[in-house]
């Protein structure tokens, strides 16, 4: 079903253009070249131009949003939009939640609250509209573009074929005035789940491919629903056999329905059966209008490596799961985030470029797990046999009464950043009694921090941050000014950073992951540290 006209007008983000590239007599060459101008592709434009590392952004679109595809976005998405500049609309736009509810037929098992405890800026999730979260972050690439930042958009500019050389990329683009060559020093393939960039350098996927159909509905609708994720395993009211449903901005919720495997998809979507499955469910009273109809089947798969020479995938080019748990474009902003970083200093001199395979290697580490418990929660909604069926039942109905058997039902584990274990950038762990959630590898959690929060202060450098302790304001360290930043301990602060520890000392990546943790400061530890996060190690 066509998309709803109230979701087309505003979203015509970047059009056509006439560059100077295309005038050259010779192949213009640039620091990155990015192909793709979805969420992940413009928030890795709007990275490093916020860096003064200028880029060009290749999309073959204007920026024309079609149909809400993503809806779910994390906290761990949020925060990192604070750091581009751009999470308060999406805040303020978004419909805020934090609770869910697990149905069984049609009697409520249990509820969870994802953000239980108070202290942070943000909340678990929001909902909103994928186009309404391009939008935003192409409205912060004007702004930072009007203070200077070399950020380039070209629309209704296809890349048609790359030339991959040891030490740059060669891209053929055809424009609505025709071809043109430009050269990249790096190219960032940020170009979906069927990559055209992919192919065209003859990759492809590994993974799973699941035989199920779901049918997504979005709806506008005036109803007594809360602002929570309700999730049904075989809802009583028939539509499917399974159905979910989430509220968004501007009155429009996203219904799912699980088809099946073998299904007529044309006959499914034809409206008298779209609204035949949402009259079961909402019952004749309740009045809707149709927004936006698709079908979809899922994969949980990604590339052998993410990084190829001078090129690099990032988001869906690189890696899919299932929708359940809102990992996709969220697993995907936090590849930016882990890329933006490594590639800004390779690029200022200050790495060399083996600190990129780090991106590699952490963020297939990410894909990974995200796909284990995405294919976990896929195989719990659709059990493949009948003895699994009853085990997932039965499951169901002990969770109802017995809080020992919650933790097993899966409805879609929600997205959570990835901690990164035991990998390459990590150093020592020396602080005894030291809280896991703080441990090298894991992302820092927030904290109240006088009339803020700590993750406001930590930025998008390196930090060295005191708990209960003072550390140096800065000191040079490999050719770096790392800020350091004391402060004094609080509950929060103590419960999420100190444990049992009287005092700790943390290195603090610029995606606000931990680097490593001391019981004190020492100059010498802090340097290896540092060496090791940057790749001169």
């Amino acid at each position: 079903m066509p998309l709803d006209d109230r979701y087309q007008l505003a979203f015509k983000l970047y059009p056509y253009e006439h560059s100077s590239d295309q005038d050259a007599t010779t192949p213009v060459r640039h620091p990155v070249v990015v192909v793709g101008g979805g969420p992940i592709g413009v928030a890795t434009a709007l990275d490093l131009g916020l860096q003064g590392i200028p880029v060009v952004l290749l999309d073959d679109h204007e920026g024309v949003g079609q149909g809400s595809r993503a809806i779910c976005f994390a906290k761990r998405t949020l925060e990192i939009a604070h750091r581009y500049g751009c999470a308060q609309p999406m805040l303020d736009k978004g419909v805020v939640w934090n609770l869910g509810k697990v149905f069984h037929d049609d009697r409520q098992v249990y509820e969870f609250n994802l953000l239980p405890e108070e202290g942070h800026h943000f909340p678990a999730f929001i909902n909103l509209q994928q186009p309404y979260f391009e939008r935003f972050l192409v409205e912060r690439v004007r702004e930072a573009q009007a203070a200077g930042a070399p950020i380039e958009l070209r629309g209704k500019n296809r890349l048609d074929s790359v030339d991959v050389h040891d030490d740059h990329v060669v891209l053929d683009v055809s424009t609505p005035d025709g071809p043109y060559r430009i050269e990249a020093d790096w190219l960032i393939g940020c170009d979906g789940a069927s990559s055209p960039l992919r192919k065209m350098m003859g990759l492809d996927f590994e993974g799973r491919v699941f035989e199920d159909n779901f049918l997504i509905a979005d709806i506008t609708m005036k109803a007594d629903f809360p602002t929570e994720r309700w999730f049904w395993f075989e809802p009583h009211f028939k539509s499917g056999d399974s159905a979910l449903l989430h509220k968004q901005p501007d009155g429009v919720w996203r219904i799912d329905f699980q088809l099946g495997w073998d299904i007529d998809r044309k006959e499914e979507l034809k409206e008298e059966n779209i609204r035949r499955r949402l009259d079961a469910m909402l019952g004749p009273d309740v009045d809707y209008e149709l927004v936006w109809t698709s079908i979809y089947t899922f994969q949980c798969r990604r590339m052998k490596k993410f990084r190829h020479g001078r090129v690099i995938f990032a988001g869906d080019a690189a890696h899919q799961v299932s929708p359940f748990g809102a990992r996709g474009a969220n697993s995907g902003i936090q590849d930016v985030d882990n890329l933006g970083w490594k590639l800004g200093l390779v690029l200022n001199g200050t790495a060399p470029e083996c600190l990129l395979d780090s991106y590699d290697v952490e963020r297939r580490h990410g894909a990974d797990e995200n796909i284990l418990n995405s294919s976990r929660s896929t195989d719990f909604i659709t059990p493949k046999s009948k003895i699994s069926h009853v085990f997932r039942n039965a499951v169901l109905d002990l969770a109802q009464y017995h809080t020992f058997a919650r933790p097993l039902v899966n409805s879609g584990r929600l997205s959570v950043p990835c901690i990164y274990d035991d990998l390459p950038l990590n150093t020592c762990d020396a602080l005894p009694g030291g809280p896991a959630r703080t441990r090298p590898g894991a992302p820092c959690p927030d904290a109240p921090l006088g009339q803020g929060f700590l993750l406001d202060h930590l930025g998008g450098d390196f930090v060295l941050l005191g708990v209960g302790c003072v550390v140096p304001e800065q000191f040079e360290v490999e050719g770096m000014t790392l800020r350091g930043l004391s402060v004094t301990a609080n509950t929060e602060i103590n419960d999420r950073y100190l444990g049992d520890a009287t005092q700790a000392v943390y290195l603090i990546r610029p995606d606000q992951h931990v680097a490593a943790r001391w019981h004190a400061f020492d100059e010498n530890l802090v340097w290896v540290a540092l060496a090791r996060s940057i790749g001169k190690d």
